[in-house]
């Protein structure tokens, strides 16, 4: 079945419809809640998803307060750190959500948002704006510089912001004094209304591979790499593996009750018992025995499927 594709072009289209698919599509993404103040002392505080971490040595968080897509005139925040070149970035967990998009609206510039949205302002160490008390996570930052990306609405203004202390809150550390992910409960933003909670139930662990050292999907014999059982992800996660079974691993896996019976189910029929044995190495690499589902996928007797048959190597 061929697969259609609709082509975007950016330049052919208004700054609403290109909005809508940048930001439905990179998603979720991380929230940035600043509080800043004007050279006169009144404070800010709004949300921004254009935002992420970019260094840690020096330690530099971005994020863009974009033009109004309408009027294309600067937000408050921008602003303010160019009169006073300090901010303070906030992380939003799920328990303070409702009253960190209560800041988004439109307000007077001068009206104080931390009133509005009930949060408590306490005083920063180390720079002007106040950090929000109820934040798990809130950085003191200076602003190094601030670049204009844009004249018309929607235009960024990337905000390059080098963090000098944060303030975590002791509950949501783990036992060796670290940030706990699980308990952090963080949210993210996507498109239009929708936002995403990254709670327990939505987060999964992925090891990092080992590189140089790890086969890669090319490293994968011929018939497990054009498998039409396993997905993309499994062939993905068999190519994190470091080598190819070796003959032992093969042939303890062929002892296993299940290979057992596809083999006899299957005798005669090498592409059934190959897809057979690919269904089962699926769900025994979803049940994270990885290592063990390849030799499964690569074990067979006689001419129905030679153990090392197809390309690939370690």
């Amino acid at each position: 079945m061929t697969q259609k594709t609709k082509t975007i072009n950016f330049e052919a289209v208004d700054n609403r419809t290109r909005y809508k698919y940048l930001t439905t599509a990179v998603a979720p993404r991380p929230i940035c809640f600043a509080s800043t103040v004007d050279k006169e002392g009144r404070v800010n505080l709004s949300p921004f998803s254009y935002f992420n971490v970019f260094s840690s040595t020096p330690p530099i968080m971005v994020f863009s307060p974009s033009r109004s897509g309408r009027e294309g005139i600067h937000k408050d925040t921008y602003g303010n750190v160019k009169e006073v070149a300090e901010v303070v970035i906030n992380i939003v967990n799920y328990r303070m959500i409702e009253q960190m998009s209560l800041t988004s609206a439109a307000w007077d510039k001068g009206v104080n948002e931390f009133r509005k949205a009930g949060f408590t302002e306490v005083k920063s160490d180390t720079v002007k704006p106040p950090r929000v008390k109820e934040a798990p996570v809130a950085f003191e930052c200076v602003v190094d510089d601030v670049i204009e990306l844009g004249k018309e609405g929607g235009a960024g203004n990337l905000v390059i912001a080098r963090a000098k202390v944060a303030h975590i809150h002791e509950e949501y550390l783990d036992e060796n004094g670290f940030l706990d992910q699980e308990k952090l409960d963080l949210v993210a933003r996507m498109g239009g209304d929708w936002y995403c909670h990254a709670n327990e139930h939505a987060m999964f662990k992925l090891a990092r591979p080992g590189g140089n050292g790890v086969l890669g999907v090319d490293g994968l014999p011929d018939e497990i790499r054009n498998s039409t059982v396993l997905t993309g992800n499994n062939l993905g996660r068999l190519g994190n593996l470091d080598s190819l079974p070796d003959e032992n691993e093969i042939r303890k896996a062929t002892e296993m009750e299940e290979v057992k019976k596809i083999l006899k189910d299957f005798d005669g029929n090498k592409n059934g018992a190959r897809e057979a044995l690919h269904r089962l190495g699926k769900e025994m690499i979803e049940a994270g025995q990885v290592k063990e589902a390849l030799a499964v996928m690569m074990c067979g007797e006689g001419g129905r499927m030679s153990p090392f048959e197809g390309g690939g190597g370690s």
